[in-house]
């Protein structure tokens, strides 16, 4: 279990991460949901050790991982510009991580074509980083993030540079090989479809507090507040007055659902209705 606890962040005097607690259970994939400048990168690079929190716990298992420089934490990164290195072939690309574990050569050279393999780039060990497409390098980045075994596979946008048709089919891909590998991987995005068909577990970040965090079913279905229903797209919004029992009366009539939270009768309420689960009675 990866358990973050308590976790602030500021830059000159401003909040970024204002008390973020998370579990995320091992072999899980989970994405980091929200608009932009809501903290989801920064809590990334404070995970990964490459940036240092105000205060708070993270703990992998028993053991606490942010006491620890990022190169002991043994967790892998993926950035959006795939941080390959030009100079090296696509083999040495990938084999970077192990050769900076000391590995045998003769297990890294197994290791690469095994990872190679997996992303489909079998044949691309001898090909320079600068032929290949954005598709490919993305497939390489991935490879190399996992060649070492990293216990935590932390993902920065890997997809956002991409156009909209490729990103759509390599989203399939990549949450397939994660699948296969069995990896438990944190992915920061900004687009919901995104994080919707990739991820187990989604935490929504707002102003760098945590909004909610659920199945893409619960927080669709389920938005713990107003904003989180606005960021979803959920723009049918109706206030009105609770009547008890799962009910609202406003302009356009009584509608029932499930409501959320403690409600007394006669209290100012909410209604946000999903466009696919209106209905008549």
């Amino acid at each position: 279990m990866l358990t973050i606890h308590n976790l602030h962040k500021s830059y000159d005097h401003h909040p970024v991460l204002r008390g973020v607690n998370l579990d995320l259970p091992m072999g899980t994939i989970m994405a980091l949901l929200g608009p932009s400048g809501c903290g989801k990168t920064t809590l990334l690079r404070v995970m990964a050790g490459l940036e240092q929190a105000d205060r708070g716990e993270i703990f992998l298992g028993s053991e606490r991982m942010d006491l620890l420089p990022a190169h002991q934490r043994d967790f892998g990164m993926m950035f959006q510009d795939y941080a390959l290195f030009p100079h090296m072939d696509v083999a040495s690309n990938v084999a970077f991580g192990l050769r900076m574990q000391g590995q045998p050569r003769a297990a890294s050279t197994a290791r690469v074509a095994e990872m190679l393999d997996l992303v489909g780039l079998a044949d691309y060990g001898c090909r320079w980083v600068f032929d290949l497409s954005g598709g490919e390098r993305q497939r390489v980045a991935l490879a190399r993030a996992l060649a070492p075994r990293p216990r935590l596979l932390m993902l920065d946008e890997p997809l956002a540079a991409l156009d909209r048709a490729l990103r759509e089919r390599l989203q399939e891909e990549l949450r397939g090989i994660l699948r296969q590998v069995g990896v438990t991987a944190i992915y920061v995005t900004h687009d919901q479809e995104e994080a919707f068909a990739l991820a187990d577990t989604v935490a929504l970040l707002n102003a760098g507090r945590l909004e909610q965090a659920g199945s893409p079913e619960v927080i669709y279905r389920r938005p713990a507040s107003l904003w989180a229903a606005r960021f979803l797209g959920l723009r049918n919004v109706l206030p009105g007055s609770y009547l008890g029992a799962g009910r609202i009366a406003t302009a356009l009539g009584e509608l029932s659902g499930e409501p959320l939270g403690q409600l007394t009768s006669g209290a100012p309420a909410v209604a946000v209705v999903a466009p696919d689960a209106a209905r008549s009675e």
